[in-house]
């Protein structure tokens, strides 16, 4: 039985395949606009969303060679994403090295992440530009609904879970289904697959959001508690402040309230967050997603492809970066 820890690190020739377009794709003038795009694309990352796109084009009967540029197209889409996300909360450090605005500058970071947002749609493949600009969209509509939440104390896990959807899991779904519209997919084939994607996204938006607040910092490739700090309204955060007792639920509101933390505040929250129940409540959640994304794939042909489908299904909740 293979490991679902490994599944990524199996898929290595896909995702030389995928750096290898991303890096045909990224080459022109002015040098140092370039030099910012690729940045962050090719400094490592899981590339988890263009390994859905090939895995769900191949599920269907498709070929790893039809999806690859659509997938490449899905990772430059997503570290569009990161870099403007980066600016947008000000953060030093990604994957490990500094964010691109940091090392370039805002100007040309901006530029940079319109770039790989045009780049995406120049090498996709057309029968997939509706459903990448649609999520594209969605992204940006879960980024203003995320900032919004930082001044709220009433966010509520609902509106938790719209922003995650749009601002994570939609992405996820897009690229299991331009996997699928690529490899042919039947109708039912192609929904089952975009529920396969959401369900997982949402899933890998909880898992972060739990190793945000217990991972080792060196794995973790940013300061642990770096949400508390900016403020973040995660469904951690959101179960703690209901479950608290009044005097604690005090303390933690006044720590996410403000800005720039020290350690020992951090430290607090996230003791709170332990105490109040609410990381293993967001657990159990990521477990019920991962089930649900699971339970989509049912009806697909038993493959291989639809195997390893699954296997990243449980590494989502098994990871520890």
């Amino acid at each position: 039985m293979k490991s679902p820890t490994d599944i990524l690190g199996r898929l290595d020739e896909e995702r030389r395949m995928v750096n290898l377009e991303i890096q045909k794709t990224l080459v022109g003038k002015p040098d140092r606009l370039y030099s910012a795009a690729r940045h962050l694309c090719l400094a490592g990352g899981k590339k988890v969303r263009p390994i859905l796109c090939i895995l769900s084009c191949r599920a269907v009967g498709g070929a790893t060679e039809q999806a690859v540029r659509t997938s490449a197209a899905i990772e430059l889409i997503h570290t569009f994403t990161l870099i403007h996300d980066d600016i947008m909360d000000n953060d030093d450090m990604r994957r490990g090295k500094p964010s691109v605005h940091k090392t370039y500058g805002l100007p040309t970071a901006i530029l940079a992440g319109d770039l790989l947002y045009a780049k995406g749609y120049e090498i996709c493949d057309p029968k997939t530009v509706y459903i990448l600009a649609k999520a594209t969209s969605e992204i940006c509509e879960g980024q203003e609904l995320d900032m919004s939440f930082e001044e709220r104390t009433d966010v509520s896990e609902a509106d938790y879970m719209e922003m995650i959807e749009k601002k994570t899991a939609v992405l996820l779904r897009a690229a299991a289904e331009s996997g699928a519209v690529i490899g042919g997919a039947t109708e039912k084939q192609a929904k089952s697959l975009a529920s396969y994607g959401l369900n997982l996204g949402l899933a890998f938006q909880m898992q972060d959001d739990i190793l945000g607040v217990t991972a080792d910092e060196k794995k973790l490739g940013k300061p642990v508690g770096s949400d508390i700090v900016e403020g973040k309204k995660s469904l951690i955060a959101i179960k703690a402040i209901q479950s608290l007792p009044e005097a604690e639920k005090k303390e933690l509101l006044k720590i996410l309230k403000k800005k720039n933390n020290p350690e020992s505040e951090i430290n607090t929250a996230v003791r709170l967050f332990h105490e109040s129940g609410a990381i293993d409540y967001c657990r159990k959640k990521a477990e019920e997603y991962v089930k649900n994304a699971k339970d989509s794939l049912k009806d697909l042909p038993k493959t291989e492809s639809r195997e390893d489908l699954y296997r990243i299904a449980d590494y989502v909740i098994k990871r520890e970066l």
